[in-house]
């Protein structure tokens, strides 16, 4: 018959302390997006919507319809320079379009 083992409780604790550190260095590691992709930083929705003088509404509808966007754990960042081809790409000038009455 094999022999039983009973774990005291200081191996129990620290048991759980080992595990607890492993997650929180894991998870620090994995939630924590890099703050620059090559030369550019990452911006979040607020920084990239000062930048296009829009409102987070108008931000959000133009990402359903393609703008290029990160997301990270429920997070959304931005790259500048994707942003602004997108923006070239797609989006004219409201004065374009319309002629003179």
């Amino acid at each position: 018959m094999p022999t039983l083992y009973l774990p005291s409780e200081e191996d129990i604790r620290r048991w759980i302390k080992q595990a607890i550190e492993e997650y929180l260095n894991d998870a620090l590691t994995s939630t924590i997006p890099p703050k620059q992709t090559g030369d550019e930083q990452l911006l979040c929705r607020k920084e990239i919507a000062g930048i296009l003088d829009i409102s987070l509404v108008t931000l959000h509808d133009w990402m359903n319809r393609g703008l290029p966007c990160h997301k990270q754990r429920g997070r959304v960042y931005f790259i500048r320079s994707e942003v602004m081809d997108y923006v070239k790409a797609n989006h004219r000038p409201a004065s374009q379009g319309r002629t003179a009455a």
